[in-house]
């Protein structure tokens, strides 16, 4: 699918039809990226809570650095969709090239110290001795899929800017089986290859996003693809390299702040023992799979705004934001019903100590009951990035997460000396605000202007 044009006179089905031609590939390859994870965590928790709690901590580590990626994609996307829009595919294939040019050296530049300092890194979470072994180990090895990431990341946010979310899905598809094979492989010791343990499920990482990096360009390459990527593309070109920054680097700075709030709040659960550590990323493991509506209406919806804007129809451009929202807040709610009624059982496939399923359970019920806001919160996000709107969903982050939830979270552990399950709680009052200032602004219509 490529540009989509929405009028005064398409219905409400047609354009729900729209929406989810574009969304239902995105969901499927968050989707799969998110089983693969499921099916890691539950490799992972056969080494135990201490494997556990050390491959979370060490995927923090890995998110913080690959902020960059999502600074970029934001970028990238935003800008292809304008061009797709206005019928400048040259163009819209340039910033693809930038911004692969501007993924090599940014990962390399990242990676490389946090290859180097990786204990003293996972030393800052305050953790357990024997967590801070298994997150060193596991954050050293991790580290060399960082570079085929980005390059994954640039080339999958392209294509959806100009409307191509099959092949995007087609690539995270087998990255994600090569990396469920490799990982059995390598964390257990299987098919004549070495048990690394904790290192096995990195390493089967790094391999599988090699292999998608490299079918990736080679998919830019093929005729009749939505971009072609030529040499050209790739020779620096600074005032577009600019524009993608431009765009992109507030998400880049609000996606770093997101991540350090993610540690700090990690932190604080760690005050509450090592059992709360494995609770939390078990329970965000298992959450991620009823998010994917919010990451792909998210996608939908910046595509949408994107194309639609640089056509010169920013009615149709809201139209498509509003309706991506409600469907995506319909699917997650449904979600997090199920996942509220089962959240035990669920838990009980990961893990069998009993304390990390009471604090995971309780963590998983309080993140069910925010479905509604996640979904508005992710999709109502994109449709502002799609639009170029980058710096308010970056205010919207210090204000919900810093004032809200990183506030009460302290104030609950630390001051008021309350149970693990208010800790929880907190990211409610994060997700509410969030929501809430994004809607407000999508109905203000500034975003309407920006140029970019």
């Amino acid at each position: 699918m490529a540009y989509a044009g929405i009028s005064p006179s398409t219905s409400r089905v047609d354009l729900m039809r729209i929406i989810w031609a574009l969304a239902w590939p995105a969901i499927m390859t968050f989707g799969l990226e998110s089983l693969v994870g499921l099916i890691d965590a539950l490799m992972v928790g056969r080494l135990g809570a201490a494997a556990v709690a050390g491959v979370g901590v060490g995927t923090q580590v890995l998110h913080a650095v690959a902020v960059m990626n999502m600074a970029l994609a934001t970028g990238t996307v935003a800008l292809v969709a304008r061009h797709v829009g206005a019928g400048e595919r040259q163009v819209a294939e340039g910033v693809v090239g930038q911004s692969l040019y501007l993924a090599v050296v940014m990962a390399l530049a990242i990676s490389a110290p946090v290859f180097v300092w990786a204990p003293e890194v996972v030393a800052l979470f305050r953790v357990e001795p024997a967590v801070q072994v298994a997150g060193a180990e596991f954050t050293r090895a991790i580290m060399f899929a960082v570079p085929p990431m980005a390059i994954v990341a640039v080339i999958s946010a392209g294509l959806r800017g100009a409307g191509d979310m099959r092949t995007p899905l087609v690539i995270g598809g087998l990255v994600n089986l090569i990396n469920v094979v490799a990982a059995y492989a390598l964390i257990f010791g299987k098919f004549g290859a070495p048990a690394l343990g904790v290192r096995g499920a990195a390493v089967a990482s790094a391999l599988a996003f090699v292999v998608g990096a490299g079918v990736g360009l080679l998919a830019l390459r093929r005729p009749g693809a939505a971009l072609r990527l030529g040499r050209r593309h790739l020779i620096p070109h600074f005032a577009l390299a600019r524009r993608v920054v431009a765009v992109g680097g507030p998400t880049g700075l609000e996606q770093l702040l997101m991540q350090s709030g993610f540690l700090l709040y990690l932190g604080i659960a760690a005050h509450y023992g090592t059992a709360a550590v494995a609770a939390y990323f078990i329970g965000v493991r298992i959450l991620a799979l009823s998010f994917l509506p919010g990451f792909g209406f998210s996608a939908a919806a910046s595509t949408l705004v994107g194309q639609q804007l640089g056509a010169g129809h920013p009615d149709g451009a809201a139209r498509s934001a509003w309706e991506a929202n409600r469907l995506a807040m319909i699917l997650m709610s449904a979600a997090g019903i199920l996942i509220f009624v089962f959240a035990r059982p669920i838990v009980t496939l990961f893990i069998d100590d009993a304390a990390v399923i009471d604090d995971a359970v309780s963590f998983m019920h309080v993140l069910a009951l925010a479905q509604p806001l996640m979904a508005a919160d992710s999709t109502l996000g994109g449709a502002l990035r799609g639009a170029g709107d980058t710096r308010f969903p970056l205010l919207t982050v210090i204000a919900g997460f810093y004032g809200a939830r990183l506030g009460l979270a302290w104030l609950s552990a630390y001051v008021l000396d309350w149970s693990l399950a208010w800790v929880w709680g907190a990211l409610l009052g994060d997700y509410l605000l969030r929501a809430g200032l994004k809607a407000w602004r999508l109905h203000g219509g500034r975003w309407r202007q920006i140029r970019v």
